[in-house]
């Protein structure tokens, strides 16, 4: 076999040359975040010789080599050299494997008595699960998003709308005809774009699409970190699917997992006879929630390893931003165990330090060398500033889910509107915080799923009464400060679970109460994109104001969202129950002709029609402390929305 040694004169193809001695002082250090570039299998040109060039850590091992077709999966017939820099990483050149070749590295512990195949945790594309094996690949792909990426800053902005629509690729529309298959990258190129685009979304949403032996997990159990999964296709045609969502004028949010990852035997576990991702004590290195294993954050080469994956997505893939999961289960040490079953931090405390540490440099990394995306955090405590700068003492993400919002939206308008004014509270209580972070609202994948039910189902009442909610609670989302983000299926109304292994209900658009509730969400998606004052200052407590919060007997909640522009107000009336009021008198700032932008009830939604013929004059009657007042109709489980005129209307 040949290899490489330090000093090896060598020709690099694409931009990728072996560890240099400053690669592996910073790899050493946590601070290396492009390994993408240097671990994994590359093709290149050593001494006129074409071949792959192979690296993999693994400082435990007595032995490593490379098995594939090309060798008959045999070990020892290309054994990679440790280097003697004592970094542990094991490489070698093999002349003649090109790209389509399919590895893994074969690994020998210390002792001898631990021999293990391992998948590359650097691959840049995977065997078809179940199969494990990694592919040599290349990246090479010609982007045709360049207007979308110079403009991206823009799109990505916190003052810019956003509007999310979360996909679960594998089960958004299946080919029934096919054996109920998925759809490929290539078919939601065209297919799920074009939706996107009719509907308004500003960006869609991906459930994990790193490679992941279990299909049942979505996505959150990890095994391949640069390796889209192979279920739909190849890296290039999710390369395709991403340029055609650019090129349409969508971002791309992906969901990425640092979290934990599974114990399947080809992956990061145990993974050189030695807990060398994971910490060794089960009280640290084991997640009892998810039966997975956890990082160790404090290994500097881990934190390099994780934050390389993070920019690969960005870089390679032009991603706009990166949703990462379960941030509160990386944050405590105590998250999911009992007492006992934990180890405090070297203060006593349940924060996970090391953690926290990794979170700053992954988010300073991402902001440094991409700007112009965002870092969102799923995080469902209290933890003071996620999404504030890490300089401020914050983690540094750009947004984070407003867990508590959902949880008490869906709670109160899971009850029946007779018993709704005693829960009044539950529904303004969020605007006291809305503020402390750059909040993201999610109506998410988690919502339906495990027998809480589709968000359709858990509306009350009767069949018009689960629908009218339904749009009344889209209304109420979209004209709280905040952005938002909704899954798949909620957008027309899909009556049952979420199920992984089927197509979402297209068919329910047949009927007329669904085709309302779609409709609804394509128009509040334009009336959001167009009005500023709904989302200029979603995360500026200057733009939300409350008109009347304390009609609790009628379960009646009124407030003002404005823009920069003083001018520009919205004002927003929500009747949350199937009693309709007539004469309704709400405060407003100024007179003039207020004009009615958005009914949900009206009947091309499914409603029962009931509103203000367009609008309604401000008549000077002080109302709500304030100098003129509208007379409203507010029709029954219903929001409108009314635009104040313009200055030289008032």
């Amino acid at each position: 076999m040949a290899t490489i040694d330090a000093g090896e004169n060598r020709q690099v193809l694409h931009g990728v040359s072996p560890l240099t001695d400053h690669d592996v002082y910073l790899f050493r250090q946590g601070r290396h975040f492009r390994l993408y570039e240097k671990l994994g299998a590359h093709v290149m040109v050593a001494g006129g010789v074409s071949g792959v060039h192979f690296a993999v850590w693994a400082p435990n091992a007595r032995a490593v080599s490379v098995i594939g077709d090309f060798n008959g999966w045999r070990h020892g017939v290309h054994s990679l050299h440790s280097r003697a820099d004592g970094c542990g990483v094991w490489e070698g050149f093999i002349p003649g494997v090109a790209a389509g070749a399919h590895y893994k590295y074969h690994l020998t512990s210390q002792n001898g008595h631990y021999q293990v195949e391992k998948a590359d945790p650097f691959a840049l594309r995977s065997e078809m699960p179940p199969r494990t094996a990694s592919i040599v690949w290349g990246l090479e792909y010609d982007w045709g998003d360049t207007q979308w990426m110079q403009r991206r800053a823009q799109a990505n902005a916190l003052n810019a709308p956003m509007s999310i629509y979360e996909t679960h690729l594998g089960s958004w529309r299946r080919v029934p005809e096919e054996g109920n298959r998925s759809l490929s990258y290539r078919e939601l190129a065209d297919q799920l774009v074009k939706y996107a685009r009719e509907m308004n979304f500003t960006h869609v949403e991906l459930l994990p699409v790193t490679e992941h032996p279990f299909y049942g997990s979505w996505g959150y159990q990890t095994t391949g970190y640069l390796a889209p999964t192979a279920r739909y296709g190849m890296p290039q045609d999710f390369m395709h699917l991403v340029d055609r969502l650019h090129q349409n004028n969508i971002g791309v949010i992906l969901d990425w997992v640092p979290s934990h990852f599974p114990t399947d035997e080809h992956g990061l576990v145990y993974f050189d006879g030695t807990y060398l991702f994971e910490h060794a004590d089960p009280k640290r290195g084991y997640h009892p929630e998810w039966s997975s294993s956890i990082f160790n954050y404090g290994r500097h080469e881990v934190r390099s390893i994780l934050i390389s994956s993070a920019l690969f997505w960005l870089d390679k893939y032009h991603a706009d931003g990166l949703r990462v999961d379960a941030v509160a289960s990386m944050l405590y040490l105590d998250y999911a165990r009992q007492p006992g079953e934990w180890i405090p931090n070297e203060h006593g405390g349940k924060e996970d330090i090391e953690a926290v540490q990794f979170l700053r440099d992954l988010n300073e990394a991402v902001y440094r060398d991409h700007p112009d995306t965002q870092m969102i955090a799923e995080e469902s405590t209290a933890w003071p500033m996620v999404s504030r700068p890490t300089w401020l003492g914050g983690l540094g993400f750009g947004m984070k889910w407003n867990m508590g919002w959902m949880h008490d939206t869906l709670h109160y308008f899971s009850r029946d509107p007779v018993y709704r004014k005693y829960h009044h509270d539950q529904l303004t209580f969020s605007i006291w915080y809305a503020f402390n972070e750059n909040f993201v609202l999610p109506f998410s994948h988690d919502e339906v799923v495990h027998g809480k039910g589709s968000l359709l189902a858990r509306m009350p009442g009767d069949d018009w009464q689960k629908f009218a909610n339904l749009r009344l609670l889209f209304g109420y989302m979209y004209a709280h400060p905040g952005k938002k983000l909704l899954f798949m299926g909620g957008e027309f109304g899909q009556w049952r679970e979420w199920n992984h292994d089927q197509s979402l209900d297209w068919h329910l658009l047949e009927h007329a109460p669904h085709q309302g509730v779609q409709r609804w969400i394509r128009d509040l998606n334009r009336c959001y994109r167009a009005e500023s004052a709904l989302f200029r200052r979603d995360f500026d407590a200057g733009g939300f104001e409350w008109v009347d919060l304390h009609d609790w007997e009628q379960s009646v909640v009124s407030f003002l969202r404005k823009g920069d522009d003083p001018d520009e107000v919205i004002l927003v009336v929500c009747n949350l129950t199937p009693v309709p009021h007539t004469n309704y008198r709400v405060g407003v700032p100024c007179g003039g002709f207020w004009r009615e932008l958005l009914n949900s009830d009206a009947s091309v939604y499914g409603g029962s029609g009931q509103g203000n013929l367009g609008g309604a004059p401000a008549d000077p009657l002080p109302a709500h402390g304030r100098s003129h007042s509208l007379s409203l109709t507010l029709p029954p489980l219903g929001v409108i929305y009314l635009k104040a005129p313009p200055a030289h209307d008032r």
